[in-house]
């Protein structure tokens, strides 16, 4: 049975589903999206998501397809026709069809997607074992503070580190690494600070960041946020990546450096815990 999806106010089976060969995000990926997981049948950090969405969509001056109760509303329905309990939902907002032109349409209306992937989140070998990640250059754009849909960078890296077969990559710049391709990157020190990088351009301001560095602060753990490099990387106690699909994702090697004695670090374990257990109990 095909999912349903949502194209512009319709909800349809994905293979009638279609959008205009004009869309600006086909075209000049000028989009934005989000990604808010489903656990439990809940919606974990929704409204912190949405904030992102409003701030993604006020750098590019691009209009909203609707407000965030509308959204919800979507987020809603779309769970209940698929029948997702855990998985994730993914919209993507664009500034809509209008024949191709470097310079914004004025009055274009924009486009909304939405559509769901049932998976495990909570139980997954990731979580269970650490993955593994090598370094690359760090080839995006300036404004990766902006959740836009221009994926095909980060997409690149990710390829690359599958072919020295690793999991993931670290990009880096300027010898410092900035984030993976689809995640914020953390380490642990010998003396157990738990060091990320600052927030600016340069790197996507996580939700799922922004909550464990909270839930870290509570636990006492000691948090600094500036630039680490790859150097200090290697040398680290643990290591692990947060993101709205992965929650808290232990890092077991990096470069072919195994870290600590190659499995999960009590911090990662600990901090994915907390995070879970948190958030399910603020979520509706």
């Amino acid at each position: 049975m095909s999912r349903i999806v949502y194209v512009n106010g319709e909800y349809l089976a994905e293979e009638e589903a279609r959008i205009s060969v004009f869309d600006r995000g086909f075209l000049m990926a000028d989009g934005v999206y989000e990604v808010t997981s489903v656990l439990e049948g809940k919606l974990i950090d929704f409204a912190a998501h949405m904030v992102r969405l409003r701030r993604s969509l006020a750098e590019l001056d691009m209009a909203s397809p609707a407000d965030d109760a509308e959204l919800e509303a979507i987020h809603r329905a779309l769970m209940a026709r698929n029948g997702v309990d855990e998985g994730m939902i993914y919209m993507q907002v664009t500034r809509g069809a209008a024949d191709r032109d470097f310079a914004y349409p004025e009055n274009a209306t924009p486009s909304l997607v939405m559509f769901t992937q049932a998976k495990p989140l909570r139980d997954t070998k990731a979580a269970r074992d650490g993955i593994k990640v090598v370094t690359v250059e760090d080839i995006r754009w300036g404004r990766r503070d902006i959740k836009t849909v221009q994926l095909l960078a980060p997409s690149m890296c990710k390829m690359a580190a599958r072919a020295e077969g690793a999991d993931d990559a670290w990009m880096v710049e300027d010898g410092m690494v900035t984030e993976g391709t689809s995640n914020n990157a953390y380490i642990v020190t010998a003396d157990g600070a738990l060091v990320t990088r600052d927030l600016s351009h340069r790197i996507l301001h996580g939700i799922t960041r922004a909550a464990v560095l909270r839930f870290a602060a509570e636990a006492q753990i000691r948090v600094e946020e500036r630039a680490f490099s790859v150097e200090e990387a290697l040398g680290a106690r643990e290591a692990f990546a947060t993101a709205a699909s992965s929650f808290v994702c232990p890092v077991v090697e990096i470069d072919g450096v195994v870290l600590g004695d190659g499995t999960p670090g009590p911090m990662a374990r600990r901090l994915r815990e907390i995070y879970i257990e948190e958030s399910l109990k603020a979520a509706r």
